[in-house]
């Protein structure tokens, strides 16, 4: 992660072009220390973080990290920006969001894909046909849904593995095998 990409892009962030990395919770000692929330899959992938986008007043603003350490089993972090050395300051950035730009991510292959890397892709399942573009990604904490329309019928579909056959990225389409019966909860006969 800390390969510079920040470096080009100091100014502020607009928040379309970022995703949520997790969220400042509490101050640590007297020193400017933070602890965050990191809501990824692996923390440890974020080690290496030299610098996060903070929202604060509805602006991501950056800062540059002095030191992170990983809590990986909790998926938090004891970060120490630069410029932040006692706790008044460190507390004004308590509760604030942090992002990162899009562009860090890697390039996901295959059927692995990003929320937001799909808006828009037709879902089609292959007993049924094509069912409707996706709206969004809803993200609940058991089950993320996809979320699409069909003949203005709002369809909720889950996110899973077993019902994902493949994802045309250049067709932006979702190639599905849903269990029988699940649409027809929404859409009947």
């Amino acid at each position: 992660m800390a390969d510079g990409f920040f470096l080009l892009n100091l100014k502020v962030m607009e928040k379309e072009a970022c995703y949520y990395l997790g969220k400042i919770t509490r101050t640590n000692g007297n020193k400017g220390g933070l602890s965050i929330f990191l809501d990824v899959d692996d923390p440890n992938e974020y080690s290496g973080l030299d610098t996060v986008f903070i929202e604060i007043k509805k602006q991501l603003i950056p800062y540059f990290i002095d030191e992170i350490k990983i809590h990986s089993s909790k998926n938090t972090a004891l970060v120490y920006f630069e410029d932040i050395e006692d706790v008044e300051t460190a507390t004004t950035l308590t509760n604030c969001a942090l992002y990162l730009p899009k562009t860090s991510l890697p390039t996901l292959k295959g059927n692995k894909f990003y929320f937001h890397e799909i808006i828009d892709f037709l879902l089609i399942d292959q007993n049924f046909g094509p069912i409707g573009k996706i709206k969004q990604v809803l993200d609940y904490p058991n089950q993320a849904l996809f979320q699409t329309f069909y003949k203005e019928k709002e369809v909720l579909i889950p996110v899973n593995d077993l019902f994902i056959k493949n994802i045309n990225r250049e067709k932006k389409e979702i190639l599905l095998d849903l269990p029988e019966g699940l649409l027809d909860v929404y859409i009947g006969d």
